[in-house]
């Protein structure tokens, strides 16, 4: 679901790359390989968080001019990035390539959650809006209704999601021991 578009109480309040002020890729980015994705994959981002849209959407033109200022890469590396202010905002979209998790690229939808999630859990919130993303992505036919559900350190070698949220995702819908 995208701003503007009917909402009820379950749906993602998706706020479009537009609203939050991102810039035009250097180049669109290539299609899933595996459509609908048959993995979704939690990130971090290793920084303060952020609970209002205004410093959400300021966290969002951040990560993006550093992926694609300092990285080199085409845009922002994650599909979708979700706030402590319950808000999920629009990366490269749904079916598209995102830059997360080198191997698995192309198959899978990955979702960054603003903050540090090494020694705290995400708010309630955050929680929510990730919870309904999915499945609006399985009910959409952007996720495989029977997705695994990854940590990126179990794709990548990298601390991310942090431990403490990487010992939540554990025990949600379709997280997968091995990919």
């Amino acid at each position: 679901m995208v701003s503007g578009e009917k909402r009820t109480d379950d749906s993602p309040n998706i706020i479009s790359r537009k609203e939050w002020g991102g810039r035009q890729p250097k180049s669109q980015a290539p299609d899933l390989k595996f459509k609908p994705a048959p993995y979704v994959i939690i990130h971090h981002s290793v920084s303060p968080g952020c609970k209002t849209r205004a410093a959400c959407q300021l966290k969002v033109r951040q990560f993006q001019n550093y992926h694609m200022d300092k990285k080199g890469w085409s845009d922002i590396g994650y599909n979708f990035l979700v706030g402590e202010d319950g808000n999920v905002y629009e990366g490269v979209g749904w079916d598209k390539k995102g830059a997360h998790s080198i191997p698995f690229n192309n198959k899978s939808i990955g979702i960054c959650i603003i903050g540090d999630y090494r020694n705290r859990t995400p708010n309630a919130a955050a929680v929510q809006a990730v919870a309904n993303l999915i499945a609006y992505g399985v009910e959409s036919n952007k996720i495989k209704s029977n997705y695994k559900l990854l940590g990126h350190r179990q794709t990548w070698s990298t601390e991310c999601p942090g431990n403490s949220l990487y010992t939540m995702i554990k025990s949600w819908p379709r997280w997968s021991e091995s990919p």
